[in-house]
C-alpha cells in the first residue's frame, strides 16, 4: 500500500462530494475518447469542502511520449477525480508548437489550460520569445521527470560507433551535402541536449550541420528516409529506431548529464491564479500519480495504458524495456540494464521543480542566441517556477519530509565532458563553453 492511500484524509459527505462523486462516474479522458476511471473506495473523492476546487475540470495537452505518463495515469486511475476534478481532459496535441498554440489560446477560446511540455517552453511563452513577441504568462508547478531522452543516429553512421564523442561526426558530415540534425522545439530539451552533445565535440550547430524541427512522432517516419543524419527524441521513439531497425542509438540523456530535469507540467498563470485550489488538486493527482508510475510494479501496466489507441497507439514493445532500464542500442554492443538512466517520475526528487535547473535551461538558450545576453534569468525564474505551490501539494499528500528538497537549487551540476555549472554563477558556465552563438 502506497504512503498515499495509507494517509487518513477528512470525507465528506454533504453537497460537494456528492456532486464529485457523480461527476467521477461520468469523466472523459484520452481528448475524445471515453474511459473508465478507476472507482475503487480507495480513490473515492478525499477533499473537505473549504479545500474543494473552484471548478472540477482543466485540459490539459500532451504529447505521445513515455515522460506525458503522469498525466495520463493521474486520468487513468482517477486521482484527478479523488481531489475533487473529474472532468480533467487529457488531450493528445500534434507537436511543441500545437501545444504552444493551445496554451496560447487558453481553453476559453478553444485551446487548453497547462500542459506536459519541455520545461523551457513555459518560460520562453512567458517572455514571447515563441509567440510573435505577445507574451502569455506561465507557471511551472512540476518536473515530470528526469532522464529518458535518446540521441539516434541513421544507419549511415553504425560503423563509426558514435557515443558520447562526437568528433568523428565532424569529417563524416562534410561527406553530407546539407547534414540535418532534428530536434523537437526551438530552445527545448532536446535542442538543448544534441547542442550540447555536438558541440563537446567540437561541431558548430548552424555551421557544421543544420537544426531542424520534425514532432516527435515523426522522428521514426523521417529517419528512415534519409531525411536528417540524427536526432534527438524522447521515448518510445528512440526504441522505436531501433527495433524497426533504422537507426541506432548513441546516448540516452541521463549518460550526458546524470538525472537531468526534461519535462515539465505548466499551466498558464491566469489559470492558477483563478483557481489556486483546484490548481492545488492536479498537482496532488500528478505527484501521486508519479509516485505509482515510479514502482517497479506498476511498469507493465503503465506501458499497457500509454500504448492504447486512445494516447499513444505504440506496440507495448516500443515502451517497455527503457521503462524499465533496459537498453539495446542497435549498434551490435550488447544489451545492458542500468535503472538509473530511465525516466524517473519521483524517484531521487525527479517531480521537484528545481529553480537551478530552470536556470540552466535558460543560460543554455543564451548559449545559443535564443534570448538576449542580458536577460534576467533569475528574476523571470522566480516568477515562472512555482516550487512554493509544489511544497504545498506535497505536504498535504503526506510526502515526507525527506523527500521534499530543502533548498530550489541542486546545487553545481556536472555534465559528462567534465563542464560544471554552478547555479550562483552562470556566466563562468557560459564563458567555460568554446562552442555558442551568444547574442546581445
Amino acid at each position: 500500500m502506497s504512503k498515499l492511500s495509507r494517509r487518513k484524509f477528512i470525507f465528506t459527505t454533504g453537497a460537494t462530494a456528492l456532486t464529485t462523486a457523480i461527476l467521477h462516474g461520468c469523466a472523459q479522458g484520452g481528448g475524445n475518447q471515453t474511459t473508465t476511471e478507476n472507482t475503487t473506495p480507495e480513490n473515492a473523492p478525499v477533499i473537505s469542502p473549504e479545500d474543494a476546487p473552484e471548478v472540477t475540470g482543466a485540459k490539459l495537452g500532451f504529447i505521445a511520449l513515455t515522460d506525458a505518463a503522469p498525466l495520463i495515469i493521474a486520468k487513468e486511475k482517477g486521482f484527478y477525480a479523488k481531489y475533487g476534478m473529474p472532468d480533467v481532459e487529457v488531450i493528445k496535441q500534434a507537436s511543441w508548437g500545437t501545444t504552444r498554440d493551445n496554451l496560447v489560446l487558453g481553453s476559453a477560446s478553444g485551446g487548453i489550460d497547462g500542459a506536459h511540455i519541455l520545461t523551457p517552453m513555459p518560460y520562453l511563452i512567458s517572455m514571447g520569445t515563441v509567440t510573435d513577441g505577445k507574451p502569455t504568462p506561465m507557471y511551472i508547478l512540476a518536473r515530470l521527470n528526469v532522464n529518458g531522452q535518446g540521441i539516434m543516429l541513421g544507419n549511415n553512421y553504425k560503423d563509426l560507433k558514435v557515443g558520447l564523442d562526437t568528433s568523428p561526426l565532424k569529417e563524416a558530415f562534410t561527406k553530407v551535402t546539407d547534414p540535418k540534425v532534428a530536434m523537437t522545439f526551438p530552445g527545448g530539451t532536446h535542442d538543448c541536449w544534441i547542442r550540447y552533445w555536438l558541440a563537446a565535440g567540437g561541431l558548430e550547430p548552424g555551421k557544421d550541420v543544420s537544426t531542424i524541427v520534425v514532432p516527435p512522432a515523426q522522428m521514426v517516419a523521417n529517419v528512415k528516409v534519409n531525411a536528417m543524419e540524427s536526432f534527438c527524441v524522447g521515448e518510445p521513439w528512440p526504441l522505436q529506431t531501433v527495433n524497426q531497425g533504422v537507426g541506432y542509438q548513441a546516448i540516452t540523456t541521463g549518460q550526458l548529464w546524470k538525472d537531468h530535469p526534461e519535462k515539465a507540467f505548466g499551466m498558464r498563470k491566469d489559470w492558477v491564479d483563478a483557481n489556486p485550489k483546484a490548481a492545488k488538486a492536479l498537482l496532488m493527482a500528478v505527484l501521486e500519480a508519479q509516485q505509482w508510475c515510479d514502482k517497479p510494479e506498476n511498469k507493465e501496466e503503465m506501458c499497457q495504458i500509454v500504448s492504447k489507441r486512445e494516447w499513444f497507439k505504440v506496440p507495448f514493445e516500443d515502451i517497455i524495456d527503457r521503462s524499465k532500464g533496459i537498453y539495446n542500442y542497435g549498434n551490435g554492443d550488447p544489451t545492458f540494464e542500468d535503472t538509473e538512466l530511465m525516466q524517473k517520475y519521483w524517484t531521487d526528487n525527479a517531480s521537484y521543480p528545481y529553480k537551478s535547473h530552470d536556470l540552466w535551461f535558460l543560460t543554455e538558450n543564451i548559449r545559443w542566441g535564443y534570448i538576449p545576453a542580458d536577460t534576467d534569468t533569475k528574476k523571470i525564474v522566480d516568477e515562472v517556477n512555482r516550487e512554493d505551490l509544489w511544497r504545498e501539494a506535497a505536504t498535504a499528500l503526506g510526502v515526507p519530509e525527506s523527500e521534499i528538497p530543502t533548498s530550489p537549487s541542486r546545487g553545481v551540476e556536472t555534465f559528462f565532458d567534465g563542464i560544471t555549472f554552478d547555479p550562483e554563477n552562470p556566466q563562468a558556465y557560459l564563458d567555460s563553453l568554446k562552442i555558442k552563438t551568444i547574442k546581445a
